[in-house]
């Protein structure tokens, strides 16, 4: 056995190939392709970006407004991306925030009547953006994806 042999073990790893790796290799792979086109479509079509769009869209569903760690929460992010966002569209007149009447230390977040207006807009664009993704694949074919989506996502909640 040579040096170079003994550096360089040719077995694949443990799993290589297997189904189970090649599933989560594809599903990754479809959520960046799908992502990055939806990334591009807001930068092109509105100067924005998808997590501004992701924080409208969390405030948009909880017109009373979120707390920063809430909304945190919610988008699974920590508090520092949401902060960022969040005085992003301050800027730009679209969301609001408020001190918390239950704790004066933390602040209530929501859209302005412009920014719930700027959100339709976004969001009918997002709408029209995935139904054109997904155009020529058949409905009934939509439906057992997404009952298996549904399946698997409540698997891989199981553990947390």
């Amino acid at each position: 056995m040579t040096a170079e042999t003994e550096i360089f073990d040719e077995r694949p790893p443990v799993g290589a190939g297997s189904m189970e790796l090649r599933m989560w290799i594809r599903l990754l792979t479809c959520a960046k392709v799908g992502e990055k086109r939806l990334r591009r479509n807001f930068e092109e079509q509105f100067d924005t970006t998808l997590p501004r769009f992701d924080v409208m869209a969390a405030l948009y569903r909880a017109p009373e407004g979120l707390s920063m760690s809430a909304l945190s929460r919610a988008l699974l992010v920590s508090n520092g991306n949401v902060t960022s966002i969040v005085r992003q569209l301050q800027a730009q007149g679209l969301l609001q925030s408020v001190t918390d009447p239950r704790d004066a230390r933390s602040a209530i977040v929501s859209l302005t009547k412009a920014g719930r207006a700027h959100f339709v807009t976004l969001a009918e664009a997002h709408h029209q953006w995935i139904a054109e993704t997904f155009r020529d694949f058949p409905p009934e074919r939509m439906e057992v994806l997404l009952e298996l989506l549904t399946e698997l996502r409540a698997l891989l909640s199981r553990g947390t």
